[in-house]
């Protein structure tokens, strides 16, 4: 659904992702990053130590060694996987809402990139909306990404003067059917390619003073992936959460994702499997950083095969999912489901 479409809807169901360049070239990468960076949930440091080293250095060299990244998952016909992964689950969900909900719109918003969540929320002040449903797709809560999106709905949320009924979800992490969708994916997996020697489970990495301060990701990760472990019945040698994407030298979450795949290398454990349940949708983290970077990784320390499972996507497994979460959490959608049957 576009925007044009979204102005003669009046409930909305918002599904917000974290974003990527327009393009894989140097600028569109930079903008990206900038936006990113600058965002002080994401990035806590005074910014007066920050500031100097984000545009003397960060921006300059690691919009380069990313965009050049970018080009190696970008799809000619379909661009980069995050937002055409985010885009095609969207769509899938918008056909399978219009069953039974011909004015709810399922739209996409990118906290830091494009189709913008500023500029959709734009689109639906000037027209009036009058439910609004907003999903962040980031299953495990953190402040650096659920609550940088609450920051910029109640800023602008401030400035309409007819404000629409709000529902906003900050994850589900421990959800029966979201556990449920990423066991689905590993057996699958396994049904196909057969079981490897260890399962790794990786999460996006975060700073280890963001734990000490009170962000409740760590707790989170461990939640769902002991939930994931007991629905597989895995044994705690059979399985590992690790934690990837380190930036800086400062402590980060542990174990980190490469030092573990070293020692499981080092160890004679010759096949893996990685999953990464904190990403819905794959992107640069999971097509180039663990498919072909922690692959190098692995087999330069001695291991064979280390097999990605893919993400969420638009699977029918991640469809279901969420439908069956839409329907139990958005009020609007149970109450026209209410109204349907009583009048069948």
């Amino acid at each position: 659904m576009t925007e044009q479409q979204a102005k003669q809807q009046k409930s909305v169901i918002l599904l917000v992702n974290l974003g990527t360049p327009n393009k894989p070239n140097y600028w569109s990468t930079m903008h990206y990053l900038w936006a990113f960076l600058s965002d002080k949930r994401v990035i806590e440091i005074p910014r007066l130590l920050w500031y100097p080293l984000l545009y003397g250095v960060i921006l300059p060299f690691r919009s380069l060694s990313s965009s050049k990244k970018y080009q190696k998952v970008y799809d000619q016909q379909q661009g980069l996987p995050l937002r055409y992964h985010s885009e095609a689950l969207v769509n899938k969900l918008q056909t399978q809402i219009n069953q039974d909900h011909s004015d709810i719109t399922c739209l996409l918003a990118m906290r830091y990139a494009n189709p913008n969540l500023v500029t959709i929320l734009d689109t639906l002040k000037d027209n009036g909306v009058k439910n609004l449903f907003i999903l962040p797709l980031f299953p495990q809560y953190s402040a650096t990404t659920t609550a940088t999106i609450m920051d910029i709905v109640g800023k602008h949320l401030r400035t309409w003067r007819f404000l629409p009924n709000l529902e906003f979800i900050n994850g589900y992490w421990d959800n029966p059917e979201y556990i449920n969708t990423v066991c689905t994916l590993i057996k699958q997996h396994w049904q196909q390619h057969g079981k490897a020697e260890k399962l790794l489970i990786s999460y996006h990495g975060l700073p280890k003073r963001n734990l000490n301060k009170g962000d409740p990701y760590y707790c989170f990760c461990h939640k769902t992936t002991r939930l994931i472990a007991q629905r597989l019945q895995l044994k705690p040698e059979d399985y590992e959460m690790v934690f990837q994407s380190r930036f800086g030298p400062s402590a980060w979450l542990q174990p980190y994702t490469e030092d573990k795949l070293i020692q499981c290398a080092k160890e004679g454990i010759k096949t893996l499997d990685i999953i990464a349940p904190g990403f819905v949708a794959d992107c640069l983290e999971t097509d180039d950083e663990i498919a072909r970077e922690y692959a190098e990784i692995y087999q330069e320390a001695g291991g064979k095969e280390l097999r990605y499972i893919p993400a969420m996507n638009a699977s029918d497994a991640s469809v279901n999912f969420f439908m069956h979460f839409l329907k139990t959490k958005c009020s609007f959608m149970q109450a026209q489901n209410t109204t349907t049957t009583a009048h069948s």
